[in-house]
């Protein structure tokens, strides 16, 4: 059968949860650290342009929910058969992203941190690739994401560069 089918109004509104669900689940994993990682971030010494730590839960809120309507949109669009590599390195890139967090805020790897946050950018690049393969405004979704990746690879450096002694 080829791709897509028809999908009724219920299969795609399960489909959207099903990527809402794995997107968010990728941020409960990162989550799970220790409820002093906000406390740990606003201990360290920060640049100026450091936004404070409550923008970052809205911030990377509206992020997960892009991610999922971007992979919905993608899967919508050809299924997993048909869009099958695009889909896994979206997953992957979810997974990169909740280590992100562990390595930081739990094992306090700064050095660990940044060069992960290069390969999440890296990852996050080659899916919008993938998705504009199969779906140009699944792709475009992403790019939020990318933006905020970006920024926050400057500023896991420069906050590795400022604390030495509490960042390895």
């Amino acid at each position: 059968m080829a791709w897509p089918p028809t999908l009724s109004t219920s299969s795609q509104f399960i489909g959207l949860l099903v990527w809402l669900l794995l997107a968010f689940a990728a941020a409960a994993v990162g989550g799970l650290a220790p409820a002093s990682a906000s406390e740990f971030y606003s201990d360290l010494v920060r640049p100026s342009w450091a936004p404070p730590g409550w923008l970052f839960g809205p911030v990377w809120s509206l992020l997960y929910a892009l991610m999922g309507v971007a992979a919905w949109l993608v899967w919508r669009a050809r299924g997993f058969g048909g869009a099958r590599n695009a889909l896994l390195v979206f997953v992957v890139q979810l997974a990169a992203n909740a280590l992100w967090t562990w390595l930081f805020f739990v094992w306090r790897q700064g050095g660990l941190a940044f060069a992960e946050i290069l390969v999440l950018l890296a990852l996050i690049l080659a899916t919008i690739v993938l998705f504009w393969r199969v779906n140009k405004l699944a792709a475009v979704l992403l790019f939020p994401y990318l933006l905020w990746v970006s920024f926050a690879s400057a500023l896991t450096l420069s906050i590795w560069r400022l604390n030495p002694g509490q960042l390895a």
